[in-house]
C-alpha cells in the first residue's frame, strides 16, 4: 500500500484513514449500546437481526484495526490516537463517560450513527466513487463495510423503537450529528495532513478539498442526514435493496472480488 492510497489524492486518503481511525472505538460504542438493550428485545427475528449486528460490528472493528495499523506505518500517525485497547486509560475513561448517560442515549447516537454510515455507504458503493483509482485492498475492505453497513442499517433503530425509546431524543441527537458532523471531520482531517510535511500543500489540498465537497461523497451529504429528524422516519425508507443485492454478488456471489475471505 502507497502512502496516498487513494491515487495522488491527499484528502481522500487522509479522510478515509481518520473514519478508519474512528471505526473501532466507535463500533465497540454501538456494540455496548445495543447489548445494553439485548434482553428487552422481545421480538425473536429483531434478536436474531441484533445477534447479526453484534458479529459485523465486531469483525469490521478487527479488520479496521489491522489497517490501521498500516495506516501509522504508512504515515498517518493521526490514526495512531485512535488505537487503544479495552484495558487502556482512554477506553476507561470512554466508558464511564457513556455510563453516566441515561442508557437510551448511547443507543440513540448508534441509530443516528448508523443513518450516517448507511448514508456514506449508498454513496460508497456508487459508481464514481466506483471509478476513483486506488489502492485494491483498501477499496475491497471499504466496500464490504459498506455492504454490511446497509444491510444492518435498521438494527439499532429498530431496537430503540422496540425498548420505547423517546422520538424527540432521537431526533435531536441527528440533529447535534447533523451539525457537527462534517465541520468535525473536516477538522480531524486538516489536523491528519497537517501531521505529515510531505503532504502538506497548502493550495494542492484547497483544490482536492473543494472538490471532495462537491464530489459524490460528500455532495448532498447534509440533506441524506436531514431526512432521519423527519417524525416517523424509519432507515427503510430509504431503498437501498437493488444496490445491496448488486454489490452482494459483485463480492460474494461465484466469481466474487471476496470469496473466502470476509462474510
Amino acid at each position: 500500500m502507497k502512502h496516498r492510497f487513494v491515487e495522488d489524492d491527499i484528502v481522500l486518503s487522509h479522510l478515509v484513514a481518520l473514519l478508519s481511525g474512528i471505526f473501532p472505538p466507535g463500533e465497540e460504542l454501538f456494540i455496548r449500546s445495543v447489548r445494553r438493550f439485548a434482553d428487552q428485545v422481545t421480538d425473536p427475528e429483531l434478536k436474531k437481526r441484533v445477534a447479526g449486528f453484534i458479529g459485523q460490528e465486531s469483525v469490521h472493528g478487527q479488520e479496521h484495526r489491522r489497517l490501521n495499523e498500516q495506516l501509522v506505518d504508512k504515515g498517518y500517525p493521526l490514526v495512531s490516537f485512535f488505537i487503544f485497547d479495552a484495558s487502556s486509560r482512554r477506553q476507561r475513561l470512554l466508558v464511564r463517560i457513556e455510563n453516566l448517560l441515561p442508557a437510551w442515549v448511547p443507543l440513540a447516537v448508534t441509530a443516528a450513527a448508523e443513518h450516517f454510515t448507511a448514508t456514506l455507504a449508498e454513496r460508497m458503493l456508487g459508481e464514481e466513487l466506483q471509478k476513483i483509482p486506488g489502492d485494491p485492498e483498501v477499496r475491497n475492505l471499504l466496500n464490504w463495510h459498506a455492504v454490511e453497513e446497509l444491510e444492518h442499517k435498521s438494527v439499532a433503530f429498530d431496537v430503540y423503537r422496540s425498548v420505547r425509546g423517546p422520538e424527540w431524543l432521537r431526533i435531536g441527537v441527528m440533529g447535534v450529528l447533523y451539525v457537527l458532523a462534517v465541520p468535525v471531520i473536516t477538522i480531524g482531517v486538516l489536523l491528519s495532513i497537517a501531521t505529515v510535511p510531505k503532504d502538506w500543500h497548502p493550495i494542492k489540498v484547497a483544490r482536492q478539498a473543494r472538490a471532495v465537497f462537491r464530489g459524490p461523497l460528500l455532495k448532498g451529504l447534509i440533506a441524506d442526514l436531514r431526512i432521519y429528524m423527519k417524525p416517523g422516519f424509519h432507515p427503510d425508507d430509504v431503498d437501498t435493496c437493488a444496490l445491496l443485492n448488486k454489490w452482494q454478488q459483485e463480492l460474494f456471489g461465484t466469481h466474487g472480488a471476496l470469496v473466502g475471505y470476509q462474510k
